[in-house]
């Protein structure tokens, strides 16, 4: 349905209605990129770091990386960097993806990059998938760190603080 035009009426309400979406959307990369050039002021957010579900190896995980990347080129697409342990195959504090979630927030900057846990399937404790993010990525820190960690998810939500 996503590719059928089933869902075509979707993308011109919510860019109407100042409704952002939020998408799953590993698999349909190329439709994403068209919805948001089509649509430019719809605020697509991608969840899970654009990672594919269900994928075991560290190949797999990461196969379209250059495609999701490559969405940052539109400013009305974000991303949920949601579920980030689960695609690691080392312990805490995961470094075989620190060069990944970099390359994503150097694409996306920390104004459309938003953390997020996914706690539910985590190999991980709660306060793990916290301080990945605020102890562990040197790169990441004082205003960006701040705009990642939620001020920024607030701002593209139109939220108030």
């Amino acid at each position: 349905w996503p590719t059928d035009g089933t869902i075509d009426w979707l993308w011109p309400a919510a860019e109407r209605a100042g409704l952002p979406i939020a998408l799953m959307a590993a698999n349909l990369l190329p439709k994403v990129g068209e919805v948001a050039q089509r649509h430019p002021n719809l605020k697509l957010i991608l969840d899970h770091l654009g990672r594919p579900s269900g994928v075991t190896s560290p190949n797999e995980r990461w196969a379209n990386l250059q495609e999701v990347l490559a969405l940052a080129k539109y400013p009305n697409v974000a991303m949920k960097a949601t579920g980030a342990p689960s695609y690691s195959d080392q312990p805490y504090p995961y470094r075989d993806i620190h060069d990944k979630l970099r390359q994503l927030y150097d694409a996306f900057g920390p104004a459309r990059w938003f953390w997020g846990t996914d706690i539910t399937r985590m190999p991980c404790p709660w306060r793990q998938c916290v301080t990945l993010f605020t102890e562990e990525l040197p790169w990441l820190r004082g205003r960006d760190l701040e705009l990642v960690m939620g001020r920024a998810v607030c701002d593209w939500l139109g939220w108030r603080r």
